[in-house]
């Protein structure tokens, strides 16, 4: 298992994680809204929502083996919030 140093929301703003991540949501939606153009957006919150969560869930279960405990851990969500989420996400 690869050893990553955890980034909180107030880390250092050299850190370059954190800044990737955003970028790439910021590009994402970005382009969403280019794409619609003219029309109005709707519900984007929830859909960056879905379209984010998921790949997480799934890539921090591969990375702890499946093992909810250590991949809760990882979240910083309890166990049971975790297996909620893997439900919705059809990943349980």
């Amino acid at each position: 298992m690869n050893a990553v140093p955890f980034l909180r929301a107030d880390a250092a703003p050299d850190s370059v994680l954190q800044p990737a991540l955003r970028e790439c949501v910021a590009r994402a939606v970005r382009r969403y809204l280019t794409d619609l153009d003219t029309h109005q957006a709707e519900g984007l919150f929830d859909l960056v929502m879905q379209e984010v969560e998921g790949p997480m869930l799934r890539e921090v279960m591969t990375w702890y083996g499946d093992n909810q405990s250590k991949a809760a851990i990882a979240l910083g969500i309890n166990r049971a919030t975790l297996r909620k989420k893997l439900t919705q996400h059809g990943l349980l």
